[in-house]
């Protein structure tokens, strides 16, 4: 059993591009959950994002230009570690990711390093998408060996020192998949936790256009040596509690 990290120890990480519509809401509900640390990331956006992140008591941190989901989840969460927190929560911020189950991941990291999402399979989710993922999820549990039902879902949580682990490179919809590469070649101890599917009128996220990279670095990855000696003895001398 690790030790107990408290929802204040813990930041929430929310990428938004002109999501005036979502952002406070999210951001309340976040906060309403009893977690107090709600970082925004906004990516470039033209429309209020910041203005009305910010009148919901989030820290707000903002890109000029938009650099896409994994440029500003990793902002976020270098901000957050220099803050000194103990694990990151992401979530999106469109409203697709409900703020309420937030406490499941905060139990699921009592005893593991990364706690990955399913969302429950819906007729509302799009055929493509579904397809997608599962095509996706079984080239991830054959080369990674990781079972994941769900791989391409954004809401995540980790400890803080397991970060340097899995800091991607992806400033794209990659992001998602690299985590995922990077923490089986760390050895890093993983849950899933079930979540609601929500989706919108108009859904946004992966397209099929997306699925042909993040195939091809998934390959590209597992073939890849990080240099990450460094980390890895500082993984070894300092045991994740």
């Amino acid at each position: 059993m690790k030790q107990r990290i408290s929802p204040g120890e813990i930041f929430v990480i929310v990428a938004a591009y002109n999501e005036e519509r979502h952002i406070r809401d999210v951001v309340r509900r976040v906060r309403a959950q009893g977690f107090p640390n709600v970082v925004v990331v906004s990516d470039g956006s033209k429309d209020k994002t910041e203005a009305v992140a910010l009148a919901a008591g989030a820290t707000v941190l903002k890109h000029i230009t938009n650099l896409g989901k994994g440029g500003a989840l990793k902002t976020g969460a270098d901000y957050a570690l220099r803050e000194g927190a103990q694990a990151l929560i992401f979530l999106d911020g469109d409203g697709q990711h409900e703020p309420e189950e937030l406490p499941k991941f905060r139990t699921a990291l009592g005893t593991a390093d990364i706690v990955f999402s399913a969302r429950r399979r819906t007729g509302r989710m799009p055929f493509v998408l579904r397809f997608g993922n599962w095509f996706i999820s079984t080239l991830i549990k054959r080369l990674y060996h990781l079972d994941l039902h769900d791989s391409q879902c954004g809401y995540r949580a980790m400890r803080a020192k397991a970060y340097p682990l899995v800091r991607w490179r992806s400033n794209d919809y990659s992001v998602e998949s690299e985590m995922i590469a990077w923490a089986s070649k760390a050895h890093l101890s993983y849950a899933e936790v079930p979540i609601r599917t929500i989706y919108h009128d108009k859904y946004k996220g992966t397209t099929p256009l997306d699925g042909f990279p993040i195939v091809w670095n998934l390959v590209m990855w597992r073939l890849q040596r990080r240099k990450t000696d460094k980390k890895r003895a500082f993984w070894r001398r300092e045991e994740i509690r």
